[in-house]
């Protein structure tokens, strides 16, 4: 399996794909990254077209079990970010 695409590889395909420099395509990148962070962070979704939505969900107050000890106890309520993918990538990658 190849490794993921680093921050700096995805900005230089930014770049090209919009036909501008690393700067503006940097940038491009983290206003983007921006967006969503405060958008899901506030408890919204985000719909990447052709990726997937992301968004963040509440997992109530629950038991868990300690694997290396067999210790039971109660785990407070939290929130966990999920990403769902879109069809048409699911679709692209299996041809």
């Amino acid at each position: 399996m190849a490794k993921p695409m680093t921050k700096t590889q995805l900005v230089a395909a930014l770049a090209e794909e919009m036909g501008s420099d690393k700067k503006t395509a940097g940038a491009a990148l983290d206003a983007v990254t921006n967006i969503i962070t405060k958008e899901v962070s506030e408890g919204g979704a985000v719909t990447l077209p052709g990726v997937g939505k992301i968004y963040c969900r509440e997992r109530p107050e629950r038991m868990v079990r300690n694997p290396a000890t067999g210790e039971q106890f109660k785990k407070e309520a939290d929130k966990v970010v999920k990403m769902t993918i879109a069809k048409a990538l699911k679709d692209s990658v299996n041809g």
